[in-house]
This record gives C-alpha cells, structure tokens and sequence, in this order.
C-alpha cells in the first residue's frame, strides 16, 4: 500500500498541463489550454485544461478531473497504478506501508499481468545481454541489421531461449501465477494443461502502451523454414488490445506534437530504423490493417499524417481502403513512396540518415492525388476502369468532413481525371444520399424489430432514424453523440449552486453586517444550518465543509477534485470548471468596455443563494401544513396549522421580494 504521505507529494508535483500535454495536442486559448477530447470522438476541440486550477474538462462529453483522474481514465489503471504513473514521470520514490495478507489476497489482477509482462521484458532483455547464445545469436542479429546498441536498449530489444520452457520455468521461480502466463501469451498451454514458451528462439520486440508499460511482444524467427512463421505476436489479453496500440507511440508522442506530424509505417524495423536516422515522430500499425482505435489515437497529438510506403504496388493498394479512413476521421494525409522495392529499414541503410530526412521531406504527395494517378495507371485508357477509378477517388472525397477540402480536391481531382468537376460534385452527392439510405435502411429494421411505440422523448410519434443506430454507427456517419444529460430539477440547481459557491470562493472575507470579514463558508454554512441537502453527493460536499469548518478550517477545491468518490469529484469539476472567458480584448482603456467579474459581487451572490434555498425551503413547509389541514382537525388545531401557514406565507413573501419575485397565492 502506498503511504499517504507520498500519495500527497505526487498529488502536488502533478502538473495538469503536463501530464495531459503528454497525451493530447493542447494549444494556448486565453487563460486555458484546448484540444481534442480524448475520451470521445470529436473533430472541434472542446476539451479544456485550466492550468490555475488544475483540472481538464470536456465540455462535449462531460469528463472532468485532475492529473490523476486523467491518467486513471485514459489508460485504466487503477488508483494505485496511477499514482505509480505520476510518481515515476516527477522521480518521486514510492514510499510503501506493509500490506496484510487479505490485502496481498485482494490484489488487483489487471496490475499482477502488468508485473508480469514487465517482468518477462526484462527476462528478454537479460539473455540477449548477458548470456552467450542471446549475445551470439540475437546480438548479433540485431547488429547484423545495422542497430546500433542505444537504439537496442533504447527500444529494449531482447531473446528469447531456443528451448520450451526457459521462461516458464523461470517465472514459476520468480512466483508467478501459472495462469497468468497463458493468459498474457507468453505461454501456450498443451492439452495436458502443461505449459510452453510462444517466443522460444526468436528476437523479441516489446510492445509498450502510451505510458511506457510494456503489454505484448512481438517475436521474428532466426530460422529459415518455411515451415516456422516469421513473426509471433502476443495475442489479445486483458492488458493488451492491439486496435488500440501503434508500436512506438511511447516513444514518439512528444515529437509528433513537436512536428504536428506522423510517420505512419508497417512494422517494428521501419520504426527502429527511422529512430536510428534521427526521425522520432513515427508509428507502426504492426503488420495488421489499421484500426479506428489507432487512428484516434493519432489525432491525439497531430491532425497530419504522412503514410510510408514500400515499392510493392499490390501492397500499397491493398492498405489504401485503410487510408480512406484517415480520411473520414478528417485527418490530413500525405503518402510517400520509397524507390526500388526499398521500405523505410533498408532505404535508410541504403542512403544514411540525412539523405534519408531529405527524402522523407521532399517527395511527400497528397493522397487524394497520390491515389488518383496509381489508379490511373493502371487504368490506361480503358473506359469502364476509368469510370471505377472516378468512382473510388470521389467516394474517398466524400469520406472527407471539412467541406472546404472536398471542394479544393473536386477541383483538382477534375483537371487529373479529365472530367468535368460538375459531374464530379453530382457523383459526390449521389455517394453521400446513397450512404444516408443505408443507415436509414438499417434504422428503419432496428425500428421494424423494436417495441417502441413512443416514449417521453418522442411523445405521439416514432424517433428519429439515428435514434436506433449505436454511438459507433453514428460516429462513422458523422452524426455527434452527445452525453445523456442528468435531469436537473430546481431543487438540485439551487443546492448545487451553494456547493459551486462553497467551492470557487469558500476562503473568500466578505464583509458581513455586524460580523465583520468573515470567510464565505463558515457564513454560508451557519445560515443554512435548518435547511437539509437531498442530492446525497451535495450533502457529501456540505457535510465535510462543516466537519472541517469545526476544526476552524475551510477545505479548497482540490480536496474535492482528488476524491477517490467519483461522484464527489466530479460534481467539484464541474461547479470549478469555467466553459466561457472574458477575452484579454475586454476591459482595456482602448474599447473602455468593461465588465464586472463574480467575485465583485459576491455579497450579494451569497445572499441570493441563501435566499432562494430558504424560500424552497419555507415552499415545502406550507405544502405539508395544508395537507395537515386537510385532516379531520379540531378547530383549536386548525387555528394553529392555519396560524403556521400564516407565518410561512408571510416569510416566504418576504423572501419573494428581497429576490425581485411576485408571490401570488
């Protein structure tokens, strides 16, 4: 268990814009830092870090949090594994307090795979190093490609032994769970539940997450059988999803954000290969076709993407139907071919690093384009290609959401495929109408197969056809998903707005009548002392400000923030986070336009919030009186309700009128 105290320190060395610049392109807006959310699919930025208090929030999808709930909700670790996170990027050691053994018992699966896989990485890494097989084979290997050894460590290269169960055996020494090697890939289990190495004999490429971890291998064969496949990789688990890893990323998220521009290659040696001839800002889908998942987290850090091809012709339109999807994420793609059958591995070493930089600099083309004149030649001036080819060009334009590309790509694409650009936009309609019947198509049979027969949202009619599609099918069709809003009543406005108040300005003197300067919480806090908070996360939030305000303390925001309750902590980013800004260009002697900020009022802020709540409260009052005066009273009884209702009446009249409202009853 980590030590409360340390927890504490990563706590305050975390710097919001830091850890959040380590995933996402944040740019300067105002006071804040904005880009694209990446917990939801978006292509205008609503995702906003505000580095003087400390948070990030997606005003599109509502997350919210700190540097740890970040980390936490962007890479799944838990609290622990989080705070571990931050720890390493600040060099703060972990300090540990002994577990129990119902403690050690409870510990989370997810981190012991974690373990073991960081484990079976260095297990590689040992025997390529400091054994003589792994430094006569797999060194030798590597050094044979031209690696030089910083580059071998840097990207933590290893071999695994040519017998069975070198690993196996290893880890069960070292106390691993047996099951856990299986269910990792590291082992296959044979039908007599006895377990074997998967890598045994080959050179191992680690596979890390964004955040270093490693989670999978990949294995390339020494042996030249055809029987033995080249290339081994570790296979879905728990901790590994490859749709949702690029190999390198780790490694090249800084410099892609550097350069506002990805290298996008094919495997493991392209991107080791790129590192070495000084080009860092590259990724690899590893072998498999590219994935949504990938490509979000592309978009991430950089909207442009050159794709690097080698010079086999039937590779390169085959990943093309990949490309398109770029596209249709509203990335920017560019594609560059290497000559004579090179990919990027061989043709670094073929030319050296900084004929190899110019290269990659120099002959970047365009997809659209790059795709238009492939199929034309190998169209030629058969008629019926021709059209296929005007077809496919046209229908990845039409993937493209900026409607100022599309219309600079429908003019040029019209001059290099000879044709009028009219009959090019009326081909590109007919693409778009025919692709919304489909998901018409498919909502109207979600529509025939469903009971729904109207509903609160929908009353006396059917819904929307996107009603019926999942969030993925209206993300690939371009239609915005948006969070399903809580139900805000009255009630739960006017309590979270003495919750929003106690948060932004709690420490805040004002000057109260016949009290003097007295901070906003204890104020506030002793004026509602009658009143009881039915939203159970405000009564959390009041009721730890008044435990606290009896020590002669008033808590601040970013005690709620970093609550292990998530609900605690997400109501504080929301009271805290501020949507909307006053622009620099305001309030200045040039425009003399100026505008009053919250906190000049804040007296009457609080009055008003005191106010409203209490009427609420005096409301509820009269309406349980009148139903007592309902009841078979006497009439000494009802001459008391009624008195009762008397009073309440007045006061909530009263209260009426300080607020500017007219109480007709």
């Amino acid at each position: 268990m980590i030590a409360q105290e340390t927890i504490d320190k990563v706590l305050d060395a975390a710097r919001i814009e830091e850890v959040v610049g380590d995933f996402v392109d944040l740019k300067k807006r105002g006071s804040s830092l904005i880009g694209n959310c990446p917990f939801h699919n978006e292509k205008t930025p609503s995702f906003n870090v505000s580095v003087s208090k400390g948070i990030y929030k997606c005003f599109g999808c509502g997350a919210g949090g700190d540097s740890l709930k970040f980390v936490m909700e962007l890479e799944k670790f838990s609290y622990p594994e989080g705070i571990r996170y931050l720890a390493n990027k600040y060099g703060i050691e972990i300090e540990e307090i002994e577990r129990s053994p119902a403690q050690l018992a409870a510990q989370d699966k997810r981190e012991s795979l974690y373990v073991l896989s960081q484990w079976a990485g260095k297990f590689f890494r040992e025997n390529l190093w400091e054994t003589n097989l792994g430094q006569s084979i797999g060194l030798s290997y590597f050094k044979e490609r031209g690696y030089r050894e910083d580059i071998i460590k840097k990207f933590e290269l290893g071999y695994s032994p040519d017998q069975w169960t070198a690993l196996v055996d290893e880890a069960k020494k070292a106390g691993f769970h047996e099951g856990y090697l299986a269910d990792i890939g590291l082992a296959i289990e044979r039908d007599d539940k006895s377990l074997y190495d998967r890598f045994r004999g080959r050179v191992i490429f680690p596979i890390h997450n964004l955040t270093g971890r490693v989670i999978g291998f990949g294995g390339r064969t020494l042996k030249t059988e055809k029987s033995v496949p080249k290339y081994v990789n570790s296979p879905e688990s728990e901790i590994y999803h490859k749709s949702d890893v690029l190999y390198g990323l780790n490694f090249a998220k800084k410099a892609i954000m550097d350069a506002d521009l990805c290298y996008l290659v094919e495997g493991y040696a392209d991107v080791i290969a790129m590192h070495q001839a000084g080009v860092e800002n590259v990724v690899s889908s590893s072998g498999t076709s590219l994935t949504t998942g990938q490509i979000k987290l592309i978009s991430r850090f950089t909207r442009n993407v050159v794709i690097l091809y080698d010079g086999d012709a039937a590779g390169i339109k085959a990943s093309l139907r990949g490309t398109d999807m770029l596209l249709e994420e509203g990335l920017n793609v560019k594609v560059l071919l290497f000559p004579d059958g090179n990919d990027p591995d061989s043709y670094a070493k073929q030319v050296g690093s900084t004929a190899f930089k110019e290269y990659i600099e120099k002959y970047q083309e365009d997809f659209i384009f790059y795709k238009t004149n492939i199929l034309l030649k190998d169209a030629k001036d058969d008629p019926i290609k021709r059209a296929e080819v005007i077809r496919e060009v046209v229908t990845s334009i039409a993937l493209i959401p900026d409607e100022i590309k599309v219309s600079v790509f429908i003019r040029q694409c019209s001059s290099l495929l000879d044709i009028e650009e009219r009959i090019l936009l009326t081909e590109l309609n007919k693409i778009r109408l025919n692709r919304a019947k489909a998901l018409d198509k498919k909502a109207s049979q979600n529509k025939s197969s469903s009971p729904y027969s109207g509903g609160a949202d929908f009353p006396g009619e059917m819904p929307p056809a996107d009603f019926f599609l999942t969030d993925e099918e209206k993300q690939g069709a371009g239609i915005e998903v948006a969070p399903i809003p809580q139900q805000l009543t009255s009630e739960l406005l006017q309590e979270r707005e003495i919750v929003r108040i106690l948060l932004n300005y709690g420490r805040e003197l004002v000057t109260w009548e016949g009290d003097g300067d007295v901070p906003v919480a204890p104020y506030l806090l002793g004026s509602l002392d009658d009143v009881d908070f039915e939203d159970a996360v405000c009564a959390k939030i009041i009721n730890e400000f008044v435990r606290q305000a009896e020590n002669f303390e008033v808590p601040d925001s970013k005690f709620f923030i970093s609550s292990t309750d998530n609900d605690v902590s997400q109501l504080a980013i929301d009271c805290i986070a501020d949507r909307y800004e006053i622009s620099p260009n305001w309030n200045d002697d040039k425009r003399k336009i100026y505008v009053t900020r919250e906190i000049e009022h804040l007296k009457e802020l609080v009055i008003q919030a005191i106010y409203r709540i209490k009427k609420r409260k005096f409301s509820r009052e009269m309406h349980k009186v009148r139903e007592e005066m309902k009841k078979n009273l006497s009439p000494e009884d009802l001459e008391i309700e009624l008195s009762k209702y008397q009073k309440l009446k007045e006061a909530e009249k009263m209260l009426g009128q300080l607020l500017g409202n007219i109480v007709i009853k």
